[in-house]
């Protein structure tokens, strides 16, 4: 899957590159640490890459957390939800870490945008999850795509 997605963003003309990286970002599992390292080993520059694969990887979360904070307001609170056992971990998780414990760890589990909409739907504040969660992506897309960017140096011997 990994190939497919450097050969689709290898395959588009070299000034539309980073917006198929910005693409890739808005993809859950991909993100922006996916993202970038694509980005990175299709051959663009990580001062390019990086950052387009954090644009796509944001705007997806928050396409995901306003979604989920509007749909949070129109259930009533009363009814009480039995959750699955993966929600269930989950909400363990943020009850022990909170807002900024899931957002940079939860990247480890499942996708910012997953996450980010399930702590909202668990009563947390819109506004830290955007917060950590953009903090988290910003923070997971640089590292990876350092990392690529570095080991591409290294076997390509720059």
């Amino acid at each position: 899957m990994l190939e497919a997605l450097q050969n689709f963003t290898e395959g588009l003309p070299a000034a539309l590159q980073w917006l198929g990286v910005i693409l890739l970002g808005a993809i859950p599992f991909v993100e922006s640490y996916l993202g970038s390292v694509i980005g990175v080993l299709a051959g663009l520059s990580p001062f390019v890459a990086i950052p387009a694969a954090i644009v796509g990887n944001i705007i997806s979360m928050l396409v995901f957390v306003l979604s989920a904070h509007r749909v949070r307001e129109r259930v009533t609170r009363d009814s009480e939800k039995v959750l699955s056992p993966r929600r269930q971990k989950l909400k363990e998780r943020f009850d022990r870490f909170g807002v900024p414990g899931v957002s940079l760890l939860g990247q480890l589990v499942l996708p910012s945008q997953i996450t980010s909409a399930a702590i909202v739907s668990f009563g947390a504040s819109r506004n830290a999850v955007i917060l950590w969660q953009t903090i988290s992506i910003v923070l997971w897309g640089v590292v990876c795509g350092t990392l690529a960017a570095v080991g591409v140096n290294l076997f390509a011997g720059r």
